[in-house]
């Protein structure tokens, strides 16, 4: 089950609402959401959290660049909205990396013969740990546990080794950090 909810911080405080995410297909469309429910071009938080399992906070501040910060990106990585988050500068991947990754995969079958070449690798091979030029790594794997800036609400009151230390009931814990919890809590 997912919660997703915007806190954007106002004069008198945070205001809350929830919030679908159904339209939502790329972490610039978010970002076009968040700067909507804006006041003044000031901070707004995007919680998005898959309960028992992950959650991630996007951070928009006027029209500077997001921040985001995902829990667990392994987790993040099988949900269609952590998909979102996991942007290929987030990854420390080339921009456009899975398309060309993807344009390959096409040309080359998995078997490593191109299209329409016999495959003439003898059934009883085996791959050995020799047989490998890298070092075992994939290097489109997701990383295991935190992923992204840790400072992210430093300056609203919640330090990076607190927010590293989150699990469960997280989005509340942050709230009340913030001073948000009982906007949120109408909203979750």
């Amino acid at each position: 089950m997912y919660f997703a909810a915007l806190l954007a911080r106002t004069e008198d405080g945070w205001e809350a609402s929830d919030t679908e995410l159904d339209d939502v297909e790329t972490l610039s469309d978010l970002t076009d959401l968040a700067r909507e429910a804006s006041v003044d071009e000031d901070t707004v938080l995007v919680f998005i959290e898959q309960e028992d399992a992950w959650f991630g906070v996007v951070r928009v501040d006027g029209e500077d660049d997001p921040r985001i910060f995902i829990s667990d990106a392994t987790a993040a990585a099988r949900s269609s909205y952590g998909e979102i988050l996991l942007t290929d500068e987030l990854l420390g991947r080339e921009p456009g990396a899975e398309d060309t990754i993807a344009a390959l995969e096409e040309l080359v079958g998995l078997d490593d013969t191109e299209d329409g070449d016999p495959d003439t690798t003898p059934d009883n091979t085996t791959a050995t740990d020799d047989d490998d030029d890298d070092d075992g790594l994939d290097a489109d794997a997701v990383p295991a546990g935190p992923l992204g800036d840790t400072r992210i609400l430093a300056d609203l009151g919640l330090p990076e080794a607190e927010l590293l230390m989150l699990r469960t009931d997280a989005l509340v814990e942050i709230a009340d950090a913030l001073g948000a919890a009982e906007v949120l809590e109408t909203v979750r």
